[in-house]
């Protein structure tokens, strides 16, 4: 396994980090897998020098931390040696509730009113919930999942800060949104003297690169770290159909279906092919390329998924293969985020 520090901090971390959403509770989503395939996946991604794990409150609505925070204990692993990353801001639901439950929540009601957002309340449940399911007494990346809306950033930000301040939380991150808000709190925490952002977790993969027009040069800028999530656009780069899963909102994800993103999977099995690897190892071998990529987040359901991604950061593509891989690409609508 290789290292790197994640954006300016002192803190290096695997260059594949696991994502833990397909981890948890069936009754959530039907793709998600049940905690002996996880735990096995889990031990295997620790025996192979991954030592960075992504969860969220929302993932199974909480399970998917427990059965991470289960794993660690049941492998002990040391927890001084390995970075846990978690986040806060979606709506908590009941955990036999399924993922797409009543689709999305904006009507203010009493039993939700309190248990989604980015307020002080809010995030001091959240955080005090994820430390009981995950088990342990820090979280070392604590992410605001997405852009609140209803809560000034101010509030926002110096709730993190006293986290950080307070022990329970190491470093804080944020997940996709646009950059000029990025920059605000950015700006707002620099301002106050308060822990700034060292991260972003946005949708950035071959199918979608619009993050390359404001996002991704604000984080080369400002030294933040760049952890990727879908980099394989939900599995559309790696399906020999060429076409999006009936269990996903693909659109979200960055994939509509185009011609231009057909013709990308296609390169990506060319390049694969007369490159001897898998076509997930070539899809994440062109994120790892970018210099501001410090590590994709890979979930993933099945042994095999998870051995192909530890040999991704192996595969070295040449100048003429990435721009094959690039020159394909169409701009799209924003995706993600809205």
């Amino acid at each position: 396994m290789e290292y790197k520090r994640l954006g300016n901090t002192g803190l290096k971390v695997s260059r594949i980090c696991l994502g833990c959403m397909t981890f948890g509770n069936k009754n959530w989503a039907p793709w998600v897998i049940d905690n002996d395939q996880a735990f096995e996946i889990i031990k295997k991604a620790w025996e192979s020098g991954i030592n960075f794990f992504d969860t969220a409150n929302v993932y199974s609505n909480g399970d998917s931390e427990r059965v991470l925070g289960d794993a660690i204990k049941k492998l002990n692993i040391p927890r001084d040696q390995i970075v846990l990353a978690t986040k806060c801001y979606g709506l908590m639901r009941g955990t036999d509730q399924p993922l797409l439950a009543g689709g999305t929540v904006t009507e203010d009601k009493i039993d939700t009113v309190t248990k989604r957002g980015l307020s002080r309340k809010s995030i001091l449940d959240a955080v005090n919930a994820s430390l009981e399911r995950l088990q342990v007494d820090y979280i070392d990346l604590y992410q605001i999942h997405r852009w609140d809306y209803d809560t000034p950033i101010e509030e926002t930000m110096e709730t993190l800060n006293d986290l950080v301040r307070s022990g329970k939380v190491r470093y804080i991150g944020a997940s996709s949104m646009y950059a000029w808000q990025f920059a605000k709190a950015q700006h707002i925490a620099d301002k106050k003297g308060w822990a700034k952002f060292v991260s972003m977790q946005d949708l950035y993969n071959l199918t979608y690169r619009e993050e390359e027009r404001e996002m991704i040069p604000l984080c080369l800028d400002q030294g933040v770290g760049l952890i990727p999530w879908s980099p394989l656009a939900g599995g559309a780069l790696v399906r020999e159909d060429n076409t999006t899963r009936s269990d996903a909102k693909m659109g979200e994800l960055g994939f509509m279906g185009t011609e231009a993103e057909k013709k990308i999977v296609d390169k990506v099995k060319e390049v694969a092919s007369n490159k001897g690897v898998e076509r997930a190892q070539v899809a994440l071998a062109w994120v790892l390329s970018k210099k501001a990529v410090t590590s994709p987040i890979v979930g993933v359901s099945k042994m095999y998924q998870l051995e192909q991604a530890l040999g991704a950061f192996k595969v070295k593509l040449t100048d003429d293969e990435i721009k094959s891989l690039e020159e394909i690409y169409q701009p799209k609508p924003i995706s993600g985020h809205k």
